[in-house]
């Protein structure tokens, strides 16, 4: 080994020598605050609450109606119709008006592309069968006697008038939502 070789491995050991002593003490540090940490820390669990106690409810069919008779059923039935009949002259369609061109198609087929004012008026642009309507609010539009109750420039809203299956007539709303990017 040359002079030059064995100064070099000289300095060079002396300084690894030197970074593992460092790297040591740092080392024994750490374990020693993380000791102190664990020592200082201590762990608060509040207790769970003691489970309530359950009590089964003894069934007694005595004086009760079976829940799956053809009687509970005709009790029920009796009692909505009482309810219905109350409200079912102010719940009809208008069957002897002239019908407007949108009622011919169903609701599901009907469109809306688009909303614009009308003097000063909400008036929404819908599409059925290729064909663009405009429509405001009171006009009709589907098969179920709907008629328009509100237009926005998203959407509009109709009541509906459908017979529930005891034949009564019965309102319910629908919405026709604006669809973006249709052709």
């Amino acid at each position: 080994m040359t002079a030059l070789n064995f100064s070099l491995w000289a300095v060079l050991s002396l300084a690894f020598t030197g970074l593992a002593g460092c790297s040591a003490s740092k080392q024994e540090e750490l374990q020693a605050w993380m000791v102190e940490q664990r020592a200082a820390t201590k762990a608060v669990v509040t207790p769970l609450p003691e489970p309530s106690k359950f009590s089964p409810q003894p069934y007694d069919p005595a004086g009760q109606i079976e829940p799956f008779s053809s009687q509970k059923l005709t009790l029920a039935l009796k009692r909505d119709s009482s309810q219905t009949t109350s409200n079912a002259a102010l719940i009809a369609p208008e069957l002897s008006r002239r019908k407007e061109p949108l009622e011919a198609s169903p609701l599901d087929a009907v469109k809306m592309v688009g909303s614009l004012l009308k003097v000063g008026q909400p008036v929404a642009l819908v599409r059925v069968e290729n064909l663009i309507y405009q429509v405001k609010t009171g006009n009709y539009l589907g098969q179920n006697f709907g008629r328009v109750t509100q237009v926005t420039e998203t959407g509009l809203v109709l009541r509906e008038i459908v017979q529930d299956a005891a034949g009564e007539w019965i309102e319910r709303s629908a919405t026709l939502q604006l669809q973006e990017g249709s052709k």
